[in-house]
C-alpha cells in the first residue's frame, strides 16, 4: 500500500498544481496527510492563489526553490519525510519554447532528472533496493505524440513524435521517468493529459487569454485559419484522475487523461464569446468582430485527441463536467476575481506579452 502521507507537489503555485493542492485539502476523501509545494515562482507561478491555505497552517507548506537545485530538493525530502512526488512543475508554453528553448530543457529535462535521482537516493534501503510504499507520479502532455490526422486518437502505446522544443523536452522527461522505473525499480506512474482549462489558469493559453481580452476590449488572436483541433479537459476532472492514479494506478504504467471533447479553436472561441458576453454584459457581435487571425506558429500540430479507455476501465475514472458548463464556471471565476487578474497582468508577464505576443496582432 502506498503511504500518500507526505506529498511533494512541484509547481504547486501554477494552474493545475494549485488546483490539485486545493482539491487534496478540501475534497479528497480519506487524505489526512501533509502537502509540500515546491515552486520557483517564475512568471506563471502565483503564491497568492493558495494564500488562504497557507493562512490555515498545519498541513500545507510552501518551499521556494528550483526543481533543478539538488541541495534544495534533497533538503525537502529529508525535512518533510516525502513519500510521494506529484510532479507538475514545467515550462509549458509552446510559443515561449520556440523563442527560448533553453529554459525548457533546464526545467523539464534536468529538473525532472534531479527530482528522480533525489527520490531514488532518499527512498533507497540499506540492502540496495528501493521502498515500494512510495510513488513518483509524473504529469505529461498529449503533445509528446505529435499531430493526428482527421481520425483516430492517441493511446498509451502511440509512438512519441514531438514537434516543438516544449513537447520534445516533455518527451525526454517521460522517458527519464520510465527509465528510472525499469533501471532502478523506482515506483512511478505517468499521465498524459489534454488541454486543461478552469480557474487560476495563466492567461497565455487560449481560454483565459480570450476571456481577459474580451473584458479589456482587446483583439482576440487566433492562429492560422483557426481550425486546429484540441481535446479540452476541465481542470478538476484532471486532478480527480491524478488522485485516482495515486491511489489505484499500477506501478510502472501510464494513463491518458482527456476530455474526449474535441473543438476547433475558432468554434471554441465563438462559444466562449457568447458565454462571456452574456455573463459580462458585453456585445457579442462586437466581440466576434475583434477576432484577429495571426501568423501560425512554426510546426503547429493540427489535431490532438486522447483515448481514455484505459483509465476508465482499470481505475473507474470518468469526466464529470460538460464542456459548456465548465466554460461557464471558468468565466464566472474570472469575473469574480479581478484582484487575481490584476496581479498577474503586470510585472514579468506583462513585459513578455508586450515584447513577444501583442506585436503580432
Amino acid at each position: 500500500m502506498r503511504s500518500l502521507q507526505n506529498i511533494l507537489v512541484t509547481g504547486g503555485a501554477g494552474f493545475i498544481g494549485g488546483n490539485f493542492i486545493r482539491f487534496l485539502l478540501e475534497k479528497a476523501a480519506g487524505f489526512s496527510g501533509r502537502i509540500v509545494n515546491l515552486d520557483a515562482l517564475t512568471y506563471a507561478g502565483n503564491r497568492k492563489s493558495l494564500e488562504d491555505l497557507e493562512a490555515r497552517g498545519g498541513r500545507y507548506f510552501f518551499e521556494y526553490g528550483d526543481i533543478s537545485d539538488r541541495p534544495t530538493v534533497e533538503a525537502i525530502f529529508e525535512k518533510y519525510r516525502i513519500d510521494t512526488v506529484v510532479h507538475f512543475a514545467a515550462e509549458s508554453h509552446v510559443d515561449r519554447s520556440i523563442l527560448g528553448p533553453e529554459a525548457f530543457v533546464k526545467t523539464n529535462v534536468m529538473g525532472t532528472f534531479t527530482l528522480l535521482d533525489a527520490a531514488r537516493n532518499y527512498w533507497g534501503e540499506s540492502d540496495g533496493t528501493l521502498r515500494q510504499d512510495v510513488l513518483f507520479h509524473h504529469i505529461s502532455t498529449d503533445e509528446v505524440y505529435g499531430s493526428l490526422g482527421e481520425t483516430g486518437a492517441f493511446t498509451e502505446a502511440t509512438a512519441y513524435d514531438p514537434r516543438s522544443p516544449y513537447s520534445a523536452s516533455k518527451a525526454a522527461s517521460d522517458h527519464l521517468v520510465m527509465a528510472y522505473h525499469h533501471t532502478y525499480g523506482l515506483p512511478v506512474t505517468l499521465s498524459n493529459c489534454s488541454n486543461n482549462y478552469g480557474p487560476y489558469q495563466f492567461p497565455e493559453k487560449l481560454i483565459p487569454l480570450s476571456i481577459l481580452n474580451m473584458l479589456e476590449g482587446k483583439p482576440l488572436p487566433v492562429y492560422g485559419d483557426g481550425r486546429n483541433i484540441r481535446d479540452w479537459l476541465y481542470v478538476e476532472d484532471h486532478i480527480r484522475a491524478v488522485w485516482t492514479i495515486l491511489q489505484k494506478g499500477r506501478t510502472g504504467e501510464k494513463y491518458h487523461i482527456g476530455g474526449e471533447n474535441e473543438w476547433e479553436n475558432i468554434q471554441l472561441l465563438r462559444v466562449l464569446i457568447d458565454i462571456t458576453a452574456k455573463k459580462g454584459g458585453l456585445d457579442p457581435e462586437k466581440l466576434r468582430g475583434s477576432i484577429t487571425y495571426v501568423t501560425d506558429r512554426p510546426g503547429h500540430d493540427r489535431r490532438y485527441a486522447m483515448d481514455c479507455s484505459k483509465i476508465k476501465e482499470e481505475l473507474g475514472w470518468k469526466q464529470e463536467l460538460g464542456f459548456e458548463e465548465g466554460l461557464e464556471k471558468t468565466v464566472d471565476w474570472y469575473l469574480a476575481n479581478p484582484g487575481w487578474i490584476a496581479g498577474i497582468r503586470t510585472g514579468e508577464y506583462r513585459k513578455w506579452i508586450e515584447k513577444n505576443y501583442e506585436k503580432r496582432i
